[in-house]
């Protein structure tokens, strides 16, 4: 660390971070530094797409948040995983690949009234990264066949970023595959659900993503697909330019008072495990630590609301009073049936045979119960009639537990798990003291508005609707979990309390919006209002939570911001 002036600095090296070191890093002219308060991916779980479950709550790859008691969890306090490792939570998630709607887009266009966040020009930066088992189309890209930005002829006026693009061969470096196994109780609930009024879908990626089907994954080959394998590996790695420093946690931002008065971030100081180092950047620090690590790096920097940064001690450098607030998340409501006939991993994993089937099939095929993302069927739709688009996820496994990280009951079952796409709850995400090792307090406020608790009831509804068409019938589907006996909304809406956890989508805390907003956080290019030579560039950004799954959305706006980094806007 003798040299520690860079060009860029980027914190975090999860999946914001490692695309946009990728992209930065791409111009040989300019130093970039990533920084990541994990260690390497090398933990062999990692990789092994079931692996997830020895992730999460492992300190080795996770921040092991909790958050605080919620009321609307009738006092319950949740696990809260993100990923501490390169790759971040694109190393421990459900490799889900997910855009959302249309509609999430062209309404954060609206809020912040910037077009570029419309769905149609949005779209070709999720193209421009990804590589799609079927090859390009109108609606995904590949390796080998550059997004239609690349595949036009180059011009002198092209800005740096297409150029640097162009000359790298970039793009098509997420992979995206089909599973690589099916279930027939699986295969009932889609039938059923068909049944029940839900259309079948091959794709939920096309701007309205209503249907019943199997997700498709970010996996190649039976492996999980990483943004460090992705964007890291070995590109980056090549560049004499770029630097990477693991186990570095930053204490705190360096904000430089200007001779105007302005303010400006000039690097950050960061621990390194043995000493405490200031990075320097000359151009820009992009804050890349996700929806909880974000506001609390900026929070401890003195950028956020007065009152708070007061109370614990810290000179307010730039009040902005958003910051750490507008905290959305997706809420699952884990329904459990037990059912007989069918084969469920319960009874699968429940002998030693039958674990050592599991383990040679993955050995040998790189398929199976090993292969398998947390949640194989997903179906969108609504809650009730009057819904205007489908405002419900669920996320389908056959296999049941009492909570994750429990083992599986020992009768055979599945489990629909739903989620409201467009939660109006809204929590925080705050600093507890001045200390950067300190975990912040994560207060979600799950199932707070009427609105949200009546989606919950609704969507449990939703739920026994389809478990009780003719195609599950032959399986002699029992619901375990609520129970029956629950049936008014009040009783379903404080069940709901009872049995729901997150799915690990926290969006929000550092928000983009108009001039107008005094709760925006970030400008429409991700600037920190007030603050120059700083851009957040996660999931914090977004104004309103995707009606589905957040990763990939995520990259898109890394995209985004890359070339809006690089051309100087």
């Amino acid at each position: 660390m003798n040299d520690t002036t860079f060009d860029y600095i980027i914190i975090g090296a999860g999946t914001a971070g490692c695309l946009m070191a990728n992209r930065l890093s791409a111009d040989a002219s300019k130093r970039v530094l990533l920084i990541e308060a994990g260690r390497r991916d090398d933990y062999h779980w990692v990789h092994i797409p079931v692996g997830y479950l020895y992730c999460i709550g492992n300190p080795r790859t996770d921040w092991l948040y909790n958050t605080e008691p919620e009321a609307g969890l009738n006092g319950r306090s949740l696990r809260y995983p993100r990923g501490k490792t390169l790759g971040g939570c694109s190393s421990i998630n459900g490799m889900i690949y997910m855009r959302g709607q249309s509609r999430d887009y062209d309404q954060w266009a609206q809020l912040t009234g910037d077009d570029s966040w419309s769905w149609h020009q949005a779209l070709p930066y999720f193209k421009m990264h990804e590589d799609h088992h079927l090859g390009a189309t109108g609606w995904h890209g590949a390796k080998g066949s550059p997004s239609e930005m690349l595949a036009q002829p180059a011009t002198e006026s092209e800005d740096l970023w297409l150029h640097l693009l162009r000359h790298h061969r970039a793009g098509g470096e997420w992979r995206i595959e089909k599973q690589r196994l099916r279930w027939d109780v699986l295969d009932a609930f889609s039938q059923a659900a068909q049944q029940a009024g839900i259309p079948a879908t091959d794709d939920f990626n096309r701007g309205n993503n209503e249907g019943v089907g199997y997700f498709e994954v970010n996996q190649k080959a039976g492996w999980r697909w990483n943004t460090a394998k992705a964007f890291l590996r070995p590109t980056c790695y090549g560049r004499p330019n770029f630097e990477q420093w693991t186990s570095a946690q930053v204490a705190k931002l360096v904000i430089e008072t200007q001779p105007d008065g302005s303010k400006r971030c000039t690097g950050a100081q960061v621990w390194t495990g043995g000493e405490m180092t200031t990075a320097v950047a000359t151009r820009e620090v992009i804050l890349c630590a996700g929806s909880v690590g974000t506001p609390q790096i900026l929070q401890l920097s003195g950028i956020g609301p007065a009152a708070l940064l007061r109370e614990y001690g810290i000179e307010v450098q730039h009040e902005l009073p958003g910051v750490g607030d507008n905290l959305q998340d997706h809420l699952q409501i884990r329904s459990v049936y037990k059912v007989q006939g069918v084969k469920t991993l319960n009874t699968l994993a429940s002998s030693v045979w039958g674990k050592a089937a599991i383990g040679l099939e993955y050995a040998f095929k790189r398929s199976g119960p090993m292969s398998m993302a947390p949640s194989q069927l997903g179906a969108f739709t609504r809650s009730d009639a009057n819904q205007p688009h489908p405002n419900i996820e669920y996320h389908v496994q056959p296999l049941s537990l009492d909570a994750f990280g429990e083992p599986l009951h020992s009768f055979p079952a599945f489990t629909a798990s739903v989620c409201n796409l467009n939660p109006t709850s809204r929590g925080h995400v705050r600093i507890r003291s001045p200390h950067f090792n300190d975990a912040p307090a994560i207060a979600p406020n799950y199932l707070s508005t009427p609105e949200d608790r009546q989606v919950a009831a609704d969507s449990l509804r939703v739920t026994r609707r389809i478990v009780s068409q003719p195609a599950l019938a032959r399986y002699k589907p029992e619901e375990f979990k609520p129970g029956v006996q629950f049936q008014t909304d009040e009783e379903l809406a404080r069940l709901a309390g009872d049995i729901a956890s997150t799915i690990f989508h926290p969006v929000g805390t550092t928000k983009m919006g108009a001039d107008n907003d005094p709760m925006a956080v970030v400008d429409s290019h991700l600037r920190v209002r007030g603050v120059a030579g700083l851009r957040v560039v996660d999931a914090g950004v977004m104004p309103t939570i995707t009606s589905g799954n957040t990763n990939s959305p995520t990259l898109m706006i890394a995209e985004k911001a890359a070339r809006w980094i690089v051309s100087g806007d």
